[in-house]
């Protein structure tokens, strides 16, 4: 092989490896999964979105349906108000609920909606009633810890009086 076909492959290499990089951006960022051309609004109330940001999936069954658009501060409630917007091919009842899920252990977060038994579908600008706000990794830890140091300290007490 000649020195041309030795820089061909050398520069198809490299195309490839570009190629592989804009694929691993557009996974990371979210973008690659979800391309519904025809979409309907709904919002959903939290009392904790927990680390929930733009552009994250909204789930139904693993499946994704449609993307978080906004998400901000009710003034009034001070429940976070999340945005979203769905495959206008698929409609959830009326009694449908939204619950803020992680991937894995540690992964990113998104909104799962589960489907409800209502004849009525939600349209376009409704509110989702029926949420489940973040569990927050944190809070959970030190909620154990919290728990774990009273049983100690109360074991100590019951010693105490023996």
């Amino acid at each position: 092989m000649g020195k041309k076909g030795i820089e061909t492959m050398v520069g198809v290499f490299v195309l490839l490896g570009l190629v592989g990089l804009v694929f691993l951006a557009l996974k990371a960022a979210n973008l690659g999964t979800f391309n519904a051309g025809s979409t309907y609004s709904l919002v959903a109330r939290f009392d904790n979105i927990g680390g929930l940001k733009r552009q994250a999936p909204v789930r139904t069954a693993g499946v994704t349906v449609g993307r978080v658009v906004k998400i901000e501060l009710d003034k009034k409630s001070y429940q976070g108000l999340v945005h979203m917007e769905v495959d206008s091919r698929v409609e959830f009842p009326k009694d449908s609920s939204a619950r803020i899920l992680t991937a894995g252990l540690l992964g990113d977060q998104y909104i799962g909606v589960e489907p409800g038994a209502d004849d009525k579908n939600l349209a376009a600008g409704d509110v989702i009633t029926q949420t489940q706000s973040a569990v927050v990794l944190e809070s959970l830890i030190s909620q154990f810890l919290f728990n774990k140091a009273a049983d100690a300290g109360a074991g100590e007490a019951g010693g105490a009086k023996k």
